[in-house]
């Protein structure tokens, strides 16, 4: 089982990133795919192989407390790899940490895919058992505050996304105000301001 890799990526897509070490070009699913970026630069990334008959999908991690939280996650019934991918793609390993500790359902089910009743299950099997991934649990108590620095961040890797893609800063600037009206996830950023700038164009 690898722990992790180091290498160059060398391709960023919505779903996953290429990753080439040793000749060897390693395609990894991961949460933020926009958060690694094409550089000259050796990269680390945590891996999970998962494995079933008709699968096997490699899933990376920019850090550990990703990954140790994938791992949980995937043990509540109801949560399967993307499942996980897509919470940790929405929210910041403390935040979700810190919704089971509260049992905080009503944040829980604003990650997709998670209803009333995955959200009770995550909190009723993980509650009191993720100490080891976060021993200080500092966050803010508004709900609307994490929120915000989730779409935030969603939309930050959006516009990084366009700028590597060729567009200017000139050309963002005047989509981003209509893309801060919205509450999308990454890829849902990205589709918006193409259909924005092409119609400026």
């Amino acid at each position: 089982m690898y722990d992790y890799i180091k290498g160059y990526v060398t391709r960023v897509t919505p779903e996953y990133v290429v990753l080439e070490q040793s000749g060897i070009g390693w395609q990894v699913m991961t949460p933020n795919p926009f958060a690694f970026h094409i550089t000259d630069e050796v990269q680390q990334v945590f891996t999970y192989l998962h494995v079933r008959e008709d699968t096997q999908l490699l899933i990376g991690f920019k850090t550990l407390e990703q990954r140790e939280l994938f791992r949980k996650l995937i043990t509540v019934s109801g949560i399967g790899p993307k499942g996980a991918l897509a919470i940790l793609a929405n929210g910041l390993p403390s935040q979700v940490v810190s919704a089971i500790e509260r049992e905080d359902e009503g944040f829980l089910v604003q990650f997709p895919g998670v209803g009333k009743k995955t959200a009770r299950q995550m909190i009723l099997d993980l509650k009191g058992k993720l100490h080891d991934l976060f021993t200080e649990i500092d966050l803010p108590d508004s709900e609307d505050t994490l929120l915000t620095l989730a779409e935030s961040d969603e939309l930050d890797e959006a516009l990084l996304a366009l700028t590597a893609l060729g567009y200017s800063d000139r050309e963002l600037k005047k989509v981003k105000p209509k893309l801060e009206k919205e509450e999308l996830d990454t890829e849902g950023y990205m589709r918006l301001a193409l259909k924005l700038l092409l119609k400026q164009g």
